[in-house]
């Protein structure tokens, strides 16, 4: 029998500054998949994690992000290494040694926990940060997490709604009534409570079909997984919030290419796709994101150390953001 229907949240959460192309960044070494490690990540640490996030701070980023899995089977470990920190422990931590950029999960597997346990954390993260949790979250796509976390990995998306729709009843609310019928709950007390009012917004992953119509429904925001503007998903989009929501305002994110600027030292071989040049180049990639109607975009830099990836993100901020927001 499906599941019945769901009342979305009440309120919508937008956050980026309206008119401009806010920028993230989804950290390194706290995930170290072989699609985007670079060899320096292997011996970094809690000092290079600590120094990217503030130099990304120090540029003006709008947020940082954190992965989560829990864990990664053998069959996949060789593609996605083991490498995973966790991620509102991590989120905690960067925390305090940043004072003023948002604190992103991308993304939290959601169905893999108890709501009100995700609100706990969220809710915990956003009294410790002074108000700048961004609750990023996804289906998931590893089965045996949710062979050995549950629910079944089949009944993962109507389990992804339920789940964002308690979480966010648990961030708004001190005693809130989940609908249900995976976690029912009444009569529960649930503190601390986000600084943020009414609640941290929720920004949903995901590109498919069913990614687009949870964003719709039930978030604040979406995290694409496809890379680039998405004019193609981008209408479809606005169909189902107008559809489900009347329309209601949705912070856009997306993904850009990898991008470098100047020349990188030798050695240094740039992947496939990198978009390289000075800053009136990089940023001339970058405008259509905006003129499609993002607001955020998550930029990466292939960089062989640390240093010289904080220079990169150095560069971004002072030359590249002002003019794609000129």
């Amino acid at each position: 029998m499906p599941d019945a229907p769901l009342a979305p949240p009440t309120d919508v959460v937008t956050v980026l500054p309206a008119g401009v192309l806010s920028f993230g960044m989804q950290l390194p070494i706290q995930s170290q998949s072989t699609i985007y490690v670079e060899p320096w990540e292997a011996t970094a640490g809690p000092d290079e994690l600590a120094r990217v996030a503030q130099a990304c701070e120090a540029a003006g980023f709008f947020y940082i992000g954190v992965c989560d899995h829990t864990f990664i089977p053998e069959r996949l470990a060789g593609a996605m290494s083991t490498v995973w920190y966790d991620t509102v422990a991590t989120l905690g931590w960067l925390a305090a040694v940043t004072s003023e950029i948002h604190l992103l999960s991308h993304i939290y597997v959601a169905a893999l926990r108890h709501p009100l346990r995700a609100a706990k954390e969220f809710a915990t993260l956003d009294v410790l940060s002074k108000g700048r949790t961004v609750c990023g979250v996804g289906a998931g796509h590893v089965s045996e997490e949710f062979d050995l976390m549950g629910p079944a990995f089949d009944e993962r998306g109507p389990a992804t709604d339920e789940a964002v729709v308690g979480l966010a009843l648990g961030l708004t609310e001190e005693f809130p009534t989940l609908p249900g019928p995976r976690w029912p709950a009444e009569g529960v007390g649930l503190r601390p409570r986000p600084v943020r009012s009414p609640r941290p917004p929720i920004w949903v992953g995901g590109s498919s079909p069913a990614a687009l119509r949870r964003t719709a429904r039930f978030a604040d925001g979406w995290l694409p997984q496809s890379v680039g503007p998405n004019v193609d998903l981008l209408p479809r989009l606005h169909e189902l919030r107008a559809e489900y929501r009347d329309g209601a305002p949705l912070d856009i994110g997306s993904i850009a290419y990898p991008l470098y600027l100047g020349t990188p030292p030798a050695g240094n071989d740039l992947p496939p796709g990198t978009v390289r040049g000075d800053a009136d180049a990089v940023a001339a990639h970058l405008r259509p994101y905006r003129e499609a109607g993002c607001g955020q975009v998550q930029v990466r830099f292939p960089a062989h150390s640390v240093e010289e990836l904080c220079d990169q993100i150095a560069a971004f901020g002072a030359e590249v953001a002002p003019l794609v927001n000129d």
